[in-house]
């Protein structure tokens, strides 16, 4: 393969300092909208990264479930590597890659876990079928095969046809509060715009920072 002949220009706009929100979730609210208005597929899609205790990253999609000024939510399994990792080292970033618009949004930030009652809330929300699979897998734990995770489901769609389905003890969810943001709305000539947003002495800083 011959990937690096394979590129393109950016075109879709550029980004001027005017355009910008002076808050910056109203500013991702705003993308957000847009890219939803778009078609574009996942759009609240967001890569989560984190750090183990041994200072290795990792990365891994998660789907966003809130954001307001508080912070930005997803849901997972308690006992997962992410989970861990946060355990360890509340620091995370989140990144959303919009390229149907030219456009990224990058987040870091501190997570922490969500109350019971907020992962109660949104669980029972769920399709059953979510509902089970979060009752039944170890996620990011070793299993002996894909029959077994089967076999596990259909168990607990038998035990529960009749009935709710508990909040398992070991999913819930997670709230980044945003310490930086950066937009970035991708430019002709590789001449792309970026934004930064920076949290100081509780307001927000905007700069302009080089492509």
């Amino acid at each position: 393969m011959d990937l690096e002949t394979i590129r393109r220009e950016y075109v879709a706009g550029g980004l001027r300092r005017q355009d910008l929100l002076e808050h910056p979730v109203d500013q991702f609210a705003r993308w957000m909208e847009q890219a939803i208005e778009a078609g574009l597929p996942d759009p609240t899609a967001m890569t989560l990264a984190t750090v183990d205790g041994e200072g290795c990253p990792s990365q891994r999609i998660v789907l966003l479930k809130g954001a307001d000024r508080k912070g930005f939510i997803f849901y997972t399994n308690l006992e997962s590597k992410k989970a861990r990792d946060i355990r360890h080292n509340p620091r995370v970033s989140l990144h959303f890659a919009w390229l149907g618009l030219d456009r990224q949004v990058k987040i870091q930030g501190l997570a922490a876990e969500l109350s019971r009652t907020e992962a109660l809330r949104y669980f029972v929300k769920r399709p059953k079928e979510s509902q089970l699979a979060a009752l039944v897998s170890p996620q990011s734990s070793s299993i002996p095969s894909r029959q077994w995770l089967e076999a596990a489901f259909q168990q607990a769609k038998q035990k529960f046809a009749d009935g709710k389905i508990p909040l398992p003890d070991r999913w819930g969810g997670f709230r980044v509060q945003p310490t930086s943001m950066e937009f970035w709305q991708g430019g002709p000539h590789r001449l792309h715009d970026r934004f930064v947003y920076r949290s100081v002495d509780q307001r927000w800083m905007i700069e302009r920072l080089a492509p």
